[in-house]
């Protein structure tokens, strides 16, 4: 990224053209490819080793060529271009006819050789079921995320109370996010031991130990979701910048 700050929407908009930045994206979302390729297939896939998942891939670039940041949010987009090329396959594929959690995209229609002999363009997908992902997909990680703040014996109402409200704070908290990220061993220990390293953050940021203290719930969720796989999470943190 350019930046810390940087959405992932912007991103996109950023490497379209950039080769070498392009494929270490597609790389960085290989875990999200994969688990919208498994939830439109409705079973574990592997790479290497199911075709699904390199119609995925290629579904994921040609969303990243196509994208227009003025029409919505990047990965919802990138979900449903990938499903319409499974379905795409799945159509051309006749073994897979009697697959009927793909036909339950287009019910009543009837099979045939030229069923779906059309291609369907990135920019058609884009105006498709785009509120529903969305939802979808929030809706997912946000039970995904309470669970796993219930580790560290937190729930929505602690990160809320702990929020920053001042410039000044919200500035603190973040060059303590920005620490933690940048430092693996850091984020780990957080995410193993379920507490903050209040004397390594202190002696990195030189911040106040009562100001790294307050800010143990808002770092805490902000390390979860930047860590973990909540792709449509992270563009909905306040880092006050």
């Amino acid at each position: 990224m350019n930046s810390f700050s940087e959405t992932i929407n912007e991103r996109v908009e950023r490497i379209r053209f950039l080769k070498d930045e392009k494929s270490e994206f597609i790389q960085d979302y290989k875990p999200f490819i994969a688990s919208t390729v498994e939830k439109c297939v409705g079973r574990y896939v592997t790479y290497g080793q199911d075709d699904e998942l390199s119609i995925g891939l290629i579904a994921f670039e040609e969303a990243i060529n196509h994208y227009d940041v003025s029409k919505g949010n990047f990965l919802s987009f990138a979900q449903n271009v990938i499903k319409r090329r499974i379905i795409d396959y799945y159509r051309k594929e006749k073994k897979h006819q009697g697959v009927t959690y793909i036909n339950d995209y287009y019910p009543d229609e009837e099979d045939g050789d030229n069923v779906y002999d059309y291609l369907v363009t990135a920019e058609q997908i884009q105006g498709q079921y785009f509120e529903q992902e969305v939802n979808d997909l929030r809706r997912m990680e946000i039970m995904q995320l309470k669970q796993e703040l219930e580790k560290f014996d937190l729930d929505f109402s602690d990160i809320a109370k702990s929020s920053p409200k001042h410039k000044g704070t919200k500035k603190a908290y973040l060059d303590i996010v920005k620490f933690i990220i940048e430092n693996k061993e850091v984020a780990d220990k957080i995410k193993q031991k379920k507490y903050i390293p209040v004397a390594e953050i202190q002696m990195a940021t030189n911040l106040p130990r009562k100001t790294i203290e307050r800010a143990r719930n808002y770092v805490i969720a902000a390390v979860v979701i930047l860590t973990g796989d909540y792709y449509s999470l992270r563009e909905y943190i306040d880092w006050g910048v």
